[in-house]
């Protein structure tokens, strides 16, 4: 991710320095109730376009829209003029068509937004409460949840600039910046706030997302954004993130061209959402979970686990998934599933450039009705070298295929096992209970969590427990170590586990009501956030013709 230095960084940086004086901007009025006709006078509504009157409320709260928020600024501010409810005759005022919210979630529950800095200290300012800034005082009571669908979107390779007008917002930038979602992208944090954006942009041509803080409302803002579409590119989107908690003035604002107007308080997660949300590519919108397994040392079962949890997703849960062995050389995915494929993973990586929906159809194997398997080519004959980004490029590829992928990561350190194992939305640890798997597994949890810090912890299955003649260190010991107690403690059961894999069959298949094939349903259930299907009923019909 390339950034450029900024004064966010600078320890000396002050923003009494940098920013307009407290007397710069009028103080808003706290928002007032809407009223119960919607249809205002035009006095009312000149008096909300000039910050001299709340608008109707909550911007969170109001009715989803068609409005193209995703569409180009400056391709759309000249028509917004020319049939602008916002002029100086206003000549009968029509309503504009219901809102967008910022980050929509129709189902999740509303949860309070955090009183504190999730990210650090840094100099003690929260970044999910309101801006700051002098006259800045939008409220919000409570935060959604950003949309779970969108942040599972990878954010394409695009650069943005952001012009902000507080050091609280231009930390929260970095902060999305420095996500594993918007690893991609090239991100500058700079201050400055609209007119700075107008400054700089007049020689330079502009990049593909502008994010642009600013408290101003009324005649100055448009006239800024007047100003501002004379040197945006026309496929420029952007962002304004502003104070006004006002549905009027955002739905102005859309009308000309703005693709998101966002009020805080609120999270990085939100505002890469709303990129993400930007960006969507309409030819391929879906891409699936990805949940990587990887070993603490040689030996541990990774393996065997990733192979199990995918079948649970598919056979217990119901759902589709796809499992993807990339322990190139030594991969046994292949034996357990009693595939032996001729075409493997090797053949989409050595031309990932050329891998298609119809190629990886014929690569993929079909294991079950629902589990799809990307098998390893398992052979010494040749090394397998090859670059992150063509790992990135096949993988991106097969999220495409179905709701879940399992990634089974060999015990091996290179660039493409550290890029996809931190690309990954949920990471599964196996350890042994032993001393050198502590310590692995404790390297392990501070590398994901320092470098993905708005995800989960990763989770720890610890396997082989209760080894007869070898003493375990005890499960407390890796709680403690590690922060967070085992998501799953699997028995020692050697008869069990080496049936399963002589025979090519899963756990649950050789003994559907063992210990291990609860823990793998457990587990699966927790990495999806589904709950086991109910067992189907068979009619007296259905079992005389061998069907459910």
């Amino acid at each position: 991710m390339n950034r450029t230095a900024d004064a966010f960084e600078d320890e000396s940086f002050d923003a009494a320095d940098e920013f307009v004086s407290d007397d710069a901007y009028a103080p808003l009025e706290p928002l007032e109730q809407a009223p119960e006709d919607p249809f205002l006078d035009a006095e009312s509504i000149e008096r909300r376009l000039l910050g001299e009157e709340d608008g109707f409320g909550d911007v969170s709260d109001a009715p989803l829209s068609d409005a193209p928020g995703g569409r180009p600024f400056g391709a759309r501010l000249a028509d917004a003029n020319r049939h602008s409810d916002y002029d100086d005759d206003f000549g009968g005022y029509e309503p504009a068509a219901p809102m967008r919210p910022a980050a929509p979630q129709a189902s999740a529950p509303v949860r309070q937004a955090p009183e504190v800095d999730p990210f650090g200290e840094d100099d003690g300012l929260p970044l999910t409460s309101p801006l700051s800034a002098s006259g800045m005082s939008g409220e919000i009571a409570a935060v959604s949840s950003p949309d779970e669908s969108l942040l599972n979107q990878p954010v394409p390779r695009i650069a943005i600039h952001a012009f902000c007008e507080s050091p609280e917002t231009g930390r929260l930038i970095h902060h999305a910046a420095d996500d594993r979602r918007m690893a991609r992208t090239h991100v500058t944090v700079e201050l400055g706030g609209l007119s700075g954006a107008i400054e700089r942009f007049h020689d330079e041509s502009t990049p593909e997302l502008l994010i642009l803080e600013t408290g101003m409302r009324g005649r100055e803002l448009f006239q800024q954004l007047e100003e501002l579409a004379a040197v945006v590119d026309g496929d420029t989107k952007v962002i304004i993130i502003g104070a006004a908690n006002d549905i009027t003035l955002y739905r102005e604002l859309i009308k000309r061209g703005v693709s998101e107007y966002l009020v805080p308080p609120m999270t990085p997660l939100h505002l890469i959402s709303t990129i993400s949300g930007l960006f969507l590519d309409p030819e391929a919108p879906f891409a699936g979970r990805s949940i990587a397994f990887i070993g603490a040392k040689g030996g541990v079962g990774s393996s065997t686990i990733a192979h199990n949890v995918a079948w649970q997703m598919t056979e217990g849960l119901r759902s589709d998934a796809v499992l993807v062995d990339l322990d190139l050389s030594f991969g046994t995915a292949g034996l357990d599933f009693n595939q032996d494929p001729a075409q493997t993973i090797a053949q989409a990586l050595e031309e990932p450039d050329r891998l298609d929906d119809a190629l990886l159809d014929r690569l993929l194997v079909r294991c079950t009705e629902r589990l799809s398997l990307f098998s390893a080519p398992a052979t010494l004959e040749r090394d397998w070298d090859f670059q992150p980004d063509a790992f990135e490029t096949v993988l991106d590829k097969v999220r495409r295929q179905a709701p879940f992928i399992a990634l089974d990561l060999p015990h091996a350190w290179s660039p493409w096992v550290r890029h996809t194992l931190l690309s990954a939305d949920q990471v599964v640890v196996t350890v042994t209970p032993d001393l050198a798997s502590l310590r692995n597994a404790k390297n392990l949890f501070d590398l994901v969590q320092n470098a993905r810090p708005n995800d989960e912890p990763p989770k720890v299955v610890v396997n082989m427990a209760g080894c007869p003649k070898k003493p375990d260190i005890p499960l407390k010991d890796f709680s403690d170590a590690l922060g967070a107690a085992p998501a799953l403690v699997l028995p020692f059961e050697p008869a069990l586990f080496g049936k399963a894999a002589n025979n090519g069959q899963m756990i649950a298949e050789v003994d559907p009501k063992s210990k291990a094939s609860d823990g793998f349903a457990h587990l699966a259930a927790q990495l999806t956030g589904r709950a086991p299907a109910a067992p189907r009923r068979k009619s007296l019909f259905g079992s005389l013709l061998g069907k459910g």
